[in-house]
């Protein structure tokens, strides 16, 4: 419990930062639908860590490519998109089906599918804004390879449930990190040391 409440206030500060800060406008709801995405996770653990502390991976998240360059907003929002379309459809695969309750998956990928709807209105409107000619691929393509690495991880461990459960919160620990690089480029934006 105390891991999601840990997760869960970076997501709220970004929820309420993203409407104004990053110059798209994003549903009230928005904060709401993050914080209710992360309680589902929460709920969807089948198993204790603790069991399944011999099947940890590191994945390599790509923390170190996007937080080593200057990204501009529209790229910190196309690593975000990218991060939430991965994982949108690793969920919704068959084996992600066998491997949780299937309404709170349900639930889970009804959310991850509203916020993608809002993260593109918002990716959209911040190309057009920012200078379209700027590059964005190296920093999703991380984040492509870096759902590889899941992917390839539940396939070698023959998607047992300890695996599952690894990755479930590998995407949790994901989204946070997202969000800490979200929260540093809108203080940037803003001004702020």
């Amino acid at each position: 419990m105390a891991l999601l409440l840990c997760l869960l206030m970076p997501l709220v500060v970004l929820s309420c930062g993203l409407g104004g800060s990053l110059g798209c406008e994003l549903p009230q709801s928005h904060v709401l639908d993050s914080i209710q995405n992360l309680r589902l996770l929460g709920q969807m653990r089948r198993l204790s860590p603790l069991s399944c502390l011999k099947d940890r991976r590191d994945f390599r998240f790509p923390w170190q490519q996007v937080d080593g360059s200057q990204l501009q907003k529209a790229q910190v929002m196309s690593v975000h998109h990218e991060m939430v379309q991965q994982a949108f459809q690793l969920l919704l695969s068959e084996r992600a089906s066998a491997a949780w309750d299937k309404t709170l998956l349900d639930q889970v990928r009804t959310g991850l599918h509203q916020r993608l709807e809002h993260l593109n209105s918002c990716l959209v409107q911040l190309v057009t804004e920012e200078d379209s000619s700027q590059s964005y691929g190296r920093a999703s393509l991380e984040m492509k390879r870096y759902f590889q690495r899941i992917r390839l991880y539940l396939k070698e461990k023959k998607y047992s449930g300890c695996a599952w459960e690894v990755v479930r919160v590998e995407i949790m620990r994901s989204f946070s990190l997202s969000t800490t690089l979200q929260e540093r480029v809108m203080d940037e934006d803003m001004g702020s040391p």
